[in-house]
């Protein structure tokens, strides 16, 4: 499957996200071609998980995917549970970062072959990245690719009620880092997310701290299917690499 090529390569070469996660912190906006500015919390990416992404990750079933996964904060939070674990992001710098950390992680974009597809038993879509391609049908046509039948997708939804497409780009204000290609990007709601989720069974809705999260599920090819294994599909290497070879070998 190819990558929607404006959002990856926007995300991978922009300046001013990598600078942020250089530092730890912003400002950092995504900016719509109207001018009008959306905050990206930066401190909270680079900061270790906290209780709120403790409990969303209390929800994960056997192995997870972290797609987006940023600086890296729930890939190391699961890590160090034990569980098996991979994030892919298109940000060298993030990669980066998450290793660091302690985590594994791959320079990927979701829309590219991925270790493991269809046998996933979660996979994570946190801080917006429900907007990723600025396609909703088209992520989560492949999220369920990615998932093993009646697997799980938590995702975090924007508080309000919304279902908007824009192109954006990331900037910090000050020019510093230089300009950004815009790229399309999503922002819904999750009344807009479930409206989306033709073929999924919603699996719960929750509020805490001012975030808004949704679950959903995959059918079961079967009432009959087996239980998740619980399998580890991650091996011991930390890979950062950006061909389609993987060193987390699929079940």
């Amino acid at each position: 499957m190819s990558t929607p090529p404006a959002t990856a390569m926007a995300w991978a070469t922009a300046g001013p996200y990598a600078a942020a996660l250089r530092t730890g912190h912003g400002p950092l906006f995504l900016r719509r071609a109207d001018g009008w500015l959306l905050p990206l919390e930066v401190e909270r990416w680079c900061a270790r998980a906290d209780a709120v992404d403790r409990a969303v990750l209390d929800r994960c079933e056997g192995t997870v995917l972290d797609v987006g996964c940023g600086p890296g904060r729930l890939v190391a939070e699961l890590a160090a549970r034990g569980r098996a674990v991979l994030g892919i992001d298109v940000s060298e710098a993030a990669v980066d970062h998450t290793v660091r950390l302690g985590g594994q992680a791959l320079r990927r974009s979701v829309f590219e072959p991925l270790p493991g597809e269809r046998h996933w038993d979660t996979v994570l879509l946190m801080d917006g990245n429900v907007g990723i391609g600025g396609d909703p049908h088209a992520l989560l046509d492949r999220v369920a690719g990615l998932l093993r039948p009646g697997g799980l997708l938590i995702a975090e939804t924007a508080w309000v009620d919304v279902d908007e497409r824009a192109q954006v780009q990331v900037v910090d204000l000050t020019g510093a880092d230089g300009a950004d290609a815009a790229f399309p990007w999503a922002r819904l709601g999750t009344p807009a997310l479930l409206r989306y989720a033709r073929g999924w069974d919603e699996a719960g809705q929750w509020t805490a701290d001012g975030r808004r999260f949704a679950a959903l599920r995959t059918r079961s090819a079967s009432s009959s299917a087996e239980p998740p294994k619980r399998t580890a599909v991650i091996s011991s290497q930390r890979a950062r690499n950006t061909s389609a070879d993987s060193p987390v070998p699929s079940r």
